[in-house]
């Protein structure tokens, strides 16, 4: 059977107002009703993706948050299957087994032998604690920062609610290797810069350019004092990647003699119902001091959870990450197939990342308006203009589609998007 074949079962009702139930427990899994005054409420007055997210998550068509909520493949319910075991072996053994089986799977898969070695990475439950460890060191050292955009919002909400001054830098500023050292050099003034590889929306990212963007921004933070900091929360998609290398970038930072800080991800990868561990790797100049601001926050991450997402890390390298990738290529391209002719003009990325962003080709229509238009048929996108966190108008001809969803799901929703995309032409 092929992976993408399981689940195929669902039965998507066309019909606003009806609930989704899965065919196999007959649990009800996502419910929308358009009298709820839950949908009703102006959307002008959600000040985040978040926000919008949370609303999204009561809809029958949720293409908005990039957690993933595909079905397990067939090899992933294996380790369903196994829970209960790795429950209780987990109870018997030590916090650090599992997280050193962890971190070592983890950093294996992703080809960065170098972080494994140092053995100095930080782990919480979620990006978002690992981002409030770095504004915390940011905040304590009074350092302002340089912040890619367009970028997901709530990096910009995190530092900014610490009470960090914030910059922006187009993703723009990254696109040519060679101008690369002179554009940091004449944007950057502040104490540190804070890029995403890859960028969620624009799946943009420096590989596009081998090591030598990598190596051109590091040179720049080292040569002028910067600190650098980078998100990998959607490095996973770099892998397995005929046409992408994610090198040892471990290597790179260490080597260099850059301050960094690095913040890697589970969350986006592997359908587990958000049981997800997120990483913080920094230079040994600035370890002593995130450590004790990372041991303020919290102990430790669930040894259960760790044990399961390493059990979801191997299968994925026994697979070649085939039972992750295979779900997104499928619902990428049902996005290019059906929707293909529409006011929607998909923005190839550099980097597959699990959402697809899309600039809308009408003279009039904001991003606000579609959304508006597509949730009153049950259908949750993300307008762009949030990703644009320091001039949100440059957002109003974006939206984001996420496409870790059940394929069959998928194709229902963007049958309903299209119907709804030709009410108004071109």
């Amino acid at each position: 059977m092929s992976k993408l074949q399981v689940g195929q079962n669902m039965d998507y009702s066309e019909t606003a107002g009806k609930s989704v139930l899965d065919q196999q427990n007959g649990a009800c899994l996502v419910s929308w009703s358009p009298g709820d005054p839950m949908f009703n409420a102006d959307r002008e007055t959600l000040l985040d993706l978040t926000q919008h997210e949370i609303q999204a998550l009561r809809t029958e068509f949720n293409l908005a948050d990039a957690h993933t909520h595909q079905r397990q493949s067939l090899s992933q319910r294996k380790i369903i299957e196994q829970l209960p075991k790795l429950w209780y072996e987990t109870e018997e053994g030590l916090q650090e087994t599992y997280e050193r089986r962890f971190t070592e799977a983890f950093f294996r898969l992703h080809g960065q032998p170098t972080a494994l070695t140092k053995k100095k990475t930080l782990l919480s439950y979620a990006a978002s604690i690992s981002t409030m460890v770095a504004a915390m060191f940011l905040k304590q050292q009074r350092m302002a920062v340089t912040l890619v955009e367009p970028c997901f919002d709530n990096l910009h909400d995190v530092l900014a609610n610490m009470g960090v001054p914030l910059y922006p830098i187009d993703e723009s500023t990254l696109t040519d290797p060679d101008m690369i050292y002179g554009e940091l050099k004449r944007r950057v003034r502040t104490d540190a810069l804070f890029l995403v590889d890859p960028n969620n929306p624009t799946g943009y990212s420096l590989l596009a350019h081998g090591r030598q963007g990598f190596e051109e921004v590091v040179r720049f933070c080292r040569d002028h004092g910067k600190l650098l900091v980078i998100d990998f929360c959607f490095a996973a998609f770099t892998l397995f990647d005929s046409k992408l290398t994610r090198f040892d970038v471990y290597e790179l930072l260490e080597n260099s003699g850059v301050t960094y800080m690095a913040i890697e991800d589970t969350g986006k990868t592997w359908p587990v119902q958000d049981a997800k561990c997120a990483m913080i790797t920094v230079s040994d100049d600035i370890r002593k001091a995130v450590y004790n601001i990372h041991t303020s926050v919290l102990l430790n991450v669930s040894p259960f959870v760790l044990n399961m997402l390493t059990q979801y890390i191997e299968d994925s390298i026994a697979d070649d990450f085939c039972s992750i990738r295979d779900v997104l290529m499928h619902n990428r391209e049902t996005t290019r197939s059906v929707l293909n002719g529409s006011i929607l003009k998909y923005q190839e990325p550099i980097v597959p990342v699990s959402v697809a962003w899309f600039r809308i080709d009408h003279p009039e229509l904001t991003a606000s308006e579609l959304q508006s238009d597509l949730l009153s048929e049950g259908v949750y996108v993300l307008p762009g203009r949030y990703f644009y966190w320091s001039q949100p108008s440059r957002g109003d001809s974006f939206i984001r589609i996420a496409l870790a969803r059940d394929p069959k799901m998928f194709a229902t929703a963007m049958t309903r998007l299209r119907r709804i995309l030709d009410r108004h032409g071109r």
